[in-house]
């Protein structure tokens, strides 16, 4: 598969912080990259830049094969972009901005008829096509942004936290809607918070941190640098702080969490573990009501590598 987009050397710099430093990746025709990294550590300055939103101190950009710059309108007509803030118009209803934004690129009337027909129904909008936006819930909004940014049919799109702040239901037509838009041939750049979502799905991953790299593969190359083997959960009450103390000094134990009633051990690697803290329960007479044990996830991964600390 070709190179849908390639960065390389990518540099940005504000004074002496370096916001992006020397930076390269690809994204291959038709996979979902995710794009993932705490607060400040260079995601939005990096889509800016690849976008063309933003000078750069230093590095290359390429996008279809061609340099990416500020005018380069063929390249641009072909991206799509979804930021976190929702950019409609407040006077129009939902058919008239996914074809207001729709005609930015597609001139012929019966195509943009057939093409805003498609995004509304890819984004579960059929019934709200004379709605206002101030009449939409949230969910509906973040639809309605959506399907105003893939109405051309772009064949890259951007994707930027796009279910923060809905239901549920909501986030499941979003989601199935990206992954019908990859099953339709576009190549999708993600971003989000959400480590589920990214686990659902993405075809790799990119974790930033500090304008680095600092991991990348599939979600299972990824789950394979965590020193996490195994987390075991159990739901028991009452338990002393001597208890959770001498835990905490089992063989290939990390971490030991409790919180209302749930005791989480983490174990590095090794062998019969779960096995293991069934006999430690049984020797100490401790009475549980479950115990389950569960491979580290993508968001185990990403605190580990990003650290825990609170990011501005």
């Amino acid at each position: 598969m070709a190179n849908i987009i390639s960065v390389k050397n990518l540099t940005k710099e504000y004074g002496s912080l370096k916001a992006v430093d020397d930076l390269s990746f690809y994204v291959k025709e038709g996979e979902i990259l995710g794009l993932l990294g705490p607060n400040g550590s260079g995601k939005t300055t990096t889509i800016n830049s690849i976008l063309s939103l933003l000078k750069f101190n230093k590095g290359s950009i390429k996008i279809f094969g061609e340099e990416m710059k500020p005018d380069s309108y063929d390249i641009k007509s072909k991206i799509g972009v979804i930021f976190q803030e929702v950019s409609v118009f407040d006077e129009l209803t939902v058919y008239d901005n996914i074809d207001y934004f729709c005609g930015l690129y597609v001139s012929d009337k019966n195509t943009r008829i057939k093409y805003v027909e498609e995004a509304i129904e890819l984004v579960g909008l059929t019934d709200f096509k004379k709605f206002y936006p101030k009449q939409l819930s949230g969910g509906l909004l973040r639809r309605l942004n959506i399907a105003c940014g893939i109405a051309h049919k772009p064949k890259l799109i951007f994707l930027d936290e796009p279910t923060v702040a809905v239901d549920p239901q909501s986030r499941n037509s979003i989601l199935d809607g990206i992954k019908k838009l990859r099953d339709d041939g576009a190549t999708i750049v993600y971003t989000t918070h959400y480590m589920e979502e990214v686990e659902i799905l993405c075809d790799r991953v990119i974790i930033l941190d500090k304008g680095k790299i600092i991991a990348e593969g599939t979600i299972d190359e990824l789950k394979k640098l965590a020193n996490i083997e195994e987390k075991v959960t159990i739901e028991a009450y009452n338990l002393s702080e001597d208890f959770l103390h001498s835990v905490s000094e089992l063989k290939n134990v990390l971490e030991v969490k409790y919180v209302d009633g749930l005791l989480t051990i983490s174990f590095g690697k090794g062998k019969s573990n779960l096995i293991n803290i069934i006999e430690y329960l049984k020797e100490k007479k401790v009475d549980y009501n479950s115990i389950f044990s569960e491979r580290p996830t993508l968001n185990d991964v990403f605190l580990e590598l990003t650290g825990k600390d609170l990011r501005d």
